[in-house]
């Protein structure tokens, strides 16, 4: 029994990979390091102190997908984060998101059915809630309303995998909704290392705290919200990872489909985020004010009571402890993985 983890040397891939395999879990991973870095194996290696099976893969293409499959038959479940992630650039190459995202988890699909492989985790966002009326979100929130190419193609998987399920009752599928993942593993050996400028506010915080940016971009003040800056539940990637852990133990259960916001329950605004940060790294931060980014919305936070009634899970972690294991990674490891 093992637990494919596509995008599995990604940020939230590779914590999930660690707290899979705290839990007893064989893992094997796929990627072809579009946005990450091989030396995310070694160090997951360090963490774990386990040799974890990997195939470099292009999860759009069938037959690299069909042989990682031949290669690996005993994978009984599938954790899919391997897609494109980038509101802002979402909204400027909308068609390679559609091809890329929608495409690799068709591709994948198609696969787990030749090969007979029932259980599938998918990582959806927030942001299928477009701009909720009613914050906070809880799971019954209308899940149509994007407001970019790329919460389009978490609308649109989730769909397709609500259609598949209705044509084969024996999949299990736990769509995860979550919201704003920041952080780093408290180690400081995995974090997150976008390539170029980083389109998150974290990282761009993060490396601004080191001297790569003279300021902090803070993308609108007229929102309406306290400080007027856009509100956003930030959640620790390592409890982000537990909860994908809680969801394979649920699919294990025959459950079909669900569907779990994975959030704090509390939302942050930029300032506020920005204001703990420089807490973490003793320095106060240069802003630099810009106009709103195509997109954007004002306020969204999770309601995770379902996760935490259903799969025993909640975020244990709070933004203090977020921005100060996101400034250990980064201060330990200033250019990321190229060091």
């Amino acid at each position: 029994m093992a637990i494919l983890v596509t995008g599995g040397t990604g940020y939230i891939g590779s914590h999930t990979v660690v707290e899979l395999i705290a839990a007893g879990y064989n893992v094997v991973i796929a990627d072809n390091f579009y946005n990450s870095s091989p030396e995310v194996l070694n160090r997951l290696k360090t963490i774990t102190g386990k040799d974890i099976p990997f195939f470099k893969c292009d999860v759009c293409n069938k037959d690299e997908v069909e042989m990682l499959f031949n290669t690996f038959n005993e994978i009984d479940a599938v954790i899919h984060f391997a897609a494109y992630k980038a509101v802002g650039e979402s909204v400027e190459k909308p068609l390679d998101y559609y091809e890329n995202n929608i495409g690799g988890a068709l591709c994948i699909l198609q696969a787990m059915k030749r090969h007979n492989v029932k259980n599938f985790v998918f990582s959806s966002s927030a942001t299928v809630y477009g701009d909720p009326e009613i914050v906070p979100c809880d799971e019954n929130a209308p899940a149509n309303g994007a407001t970019n190419p790329y919460g389009w193609t978490k609308v649109m998987q989730e769909q397709i995998l609500r259609d598949m399920c209705v044509a084969d009752k024996s999949m299990n599928v736990a769509i995860l909704r979550y919201f704003n993942p920041i952080g780093a593993h408290p180690s400081g050996l995995i974090g997150e290392d976008p390539n170029g400028i980083p389109n998150n506010l974290l990282p761009y915080i993060a490396q601004a705290a080191i001297g790569k940016y003279p300021s902090v971009r803070i993308f609108g003040t007229d929102y309406p919200t306290p400080d007027g800056t856009g509100v956003r539940d930030y959640i620790h990637v390592v409890d982000l990872a537990l909860g994908h852990v809680a969801a394979v133990k649920k699919l294990f259960t025959n459950c079909g489909l669900v569907t779990y916001n994975l959030g704090t329950g509390k939302g942050y605004s930029v300032l506020e985020v920005v204001k703990a940060f420089e807490k973490a790294c003793g320095k106060t931060l240069e802003k630099n004010i810009l106009p709103r980014r195509a997109g954007d919305i004002a306020v969204n936070y999770a309601n995770p009571a379902k996760a935490k009634a259903e799969l025993g899970w909640s975020a244990r972690y709070g933004i203090e402890d977020m921005c100060a294991h996101s400034w250990n990674w980064q201060s330990k490891n200033p250019n990321g993985y190229k060091e």
